[in-house]
């Protein structure tokens, strides 16, 4: 099977060269005009222009500015491929000619990319409707970035009445060189939790801080003790993460605000684990606050809860086979389980299939043009990395025509592994 879904990749995709162009042009396009989490509306009418005009039955809206387009081929399994949407607030550095066009958006984690893999893996397989059998369901899904969008286009109406998949694919592009790929079966990547913690205190003139309960200097007390949560209250075979990235107070250097948030985000790899740093986070915030005497506990508020992505064991072990058939052994490496977080997982739960959970597989591919990873410092895949813009960076921008074709390749082949 395996030999037979590469062989039919290569098939569906000999043509991949003549569309290569337009593919360029619709990722420029979209990297030029990013959309934040939730307001994805452009790239959702391209979404759903393109699937409706390669014969997808086509719905929109779907948990906000989701997209799902059908395709119908026969008897065979029901594939899922989904791809995010959203971009972040970052102002772009790259100086690409097709930079943002947008102040301070940008496509720094590659979304853009993998629209267009999406996409192009899914007008390939329309035009190639002969060489496989069953059905794909393309999912566009906003709001990634923010640990939302899978979850509410799950809750969607609409959603139940997609057909039921067998499996659910999904991919991310990195810092890593253009034609590798990362698999890992079971835990890929890790549980995230952002918390804001409001601080309380009593504002005031800066003369007379004996006068005020100063939240600055509370806030600064808790972001260091934070870090004994890792340090001293998690056992080290525990991978866990806590960062504060960003604090909020005051408009003047001689007046002591009445406010202060601290955002943190933490990263944990079990449930465990993530419950435990949540519990120790509201202990020392609280803690903190009542030994700077704050007139009232400070505030909490739990957002952007990613889950772990945990890869079926089968299915990772399917769709890394063709990729090895495809790409050669030595491009498929296995690493993990990293810290990033995704929301992909959410779209396979129990609670959204009847009770039943569907085989989830997400996977990595390089994006990294070969001369700048050779050009960048260290001697050492991990030293390279550090060397190069990664996702998030506002210098990240990924070796496009090639990577449009590795993105596609590799999504390709994940599907004829189940719909050859």
């Amino acid at each position: 099977m395996t030999g037979r879904a590469a062989e039919h990749t290569r098939e569906v995709l000999r043509d991949l060269a003549d569309h290569a162009p337009d593919l360029l042009a619709l990722y420029r396009d979209l990297h030029a005009y990013p959309e934040l989490s939730w307001q994805e509306h452009r790239t959702a009418g391209t979404v759903a222009a393109r699937l409706r005009a390669a014969g997808y039955r086509v719905g929109e809206g779907i948990g906000g500015t989701g997209v799902a387009g059908v395709l119908r081929n026969g008897d065979g399994p029901v594939v899922w491929i989904r791809g995010d949407m959203d971009a972040l607030p970052v102002t772009e550095r790259t100086g690409l000619p097709y930079a943002s066009t947008v102040d301070g958006v940008m496509h720094a984690c590659g979304h853009d990319m993998h629209v267009t893999c999406l996409l192009a893996t899914a007008e390939a397989l329309a035009r190639s409707r002969p060489l496989w059998s069953g059905t794909l369901v393309v999912i566009a899904q906003p709001a990634e970035e923010v640990g939302a969008g899978a979850l509410s286009m799950a809750r969607h109406p609409a959603f139940g009445s997609l057909p039921r998949p067998d499996v659910i694919l999904g991919q991310h592009v990195g810092p890593s060189p253009v034609g590798s790929i990362v698999h890992r079966p079971g835990l890929l990547m890790s549980a995230a939790t952002t918390v804001d913690v409001r601080i309380f205190g009593r504002g005031g003139h800066g003369s007379s801080p004996e006068l005020c309960v100063d939240p600055v200097v509370t806030a600064a007390h808790l972001v260091t003790r934070l870090q004994t949560i890792v340090s001293r209250e998690v056992a080290a075979r525990d991978s866990v993460v806590v960062t504060a990235g960003m604090i909020h107070a005051g408009t003047k250097a001689n007046v002591i605000p009445d406010e202060a948030l601290v955002a943190l985000n933490f990263r944990t790899q079990s449930r465990a684990a993530r419950d435990q740093v949540l519990a120790a986070v509201r202990r020392i915030s609280e803690a903190e606050c009542a030994a700077s005497g704050c007139p009232r506990p400070p505030e909490l508020t739990v957002s952007g809860d990613f889950p772990l992505t945990v890869n079926d064991a089968a299915a990772d072990a399917a769709v890394a086979a063709v990729h090895t058939e495809l790409f050669g052994a030595e491009a498929v490496i296995e690493h993990g389980p990293l810290m990033g977080s995704e929301d992909f997982s959410v779209l396979g739960d129990a609670e959204h299939h009847g009770g039943t959970a569907v085989p989830t597989d997400f996977w990595f591919f390089g994006g990294t043009s070969w001369q700048a990873w050779e050009e960048a410092p260290g001697d050492t895949p991990e030293k390279k990395l550090a060397g190069v813009p990664g996702n998030h960076n506002s210098r990240f921008a990924p070796d496009d025509r090639p990577t449009i074709e590795m993105g596609t390749t590799a999504l390709t082949g994940a599907v004829l592994a189940y719909l050859s």
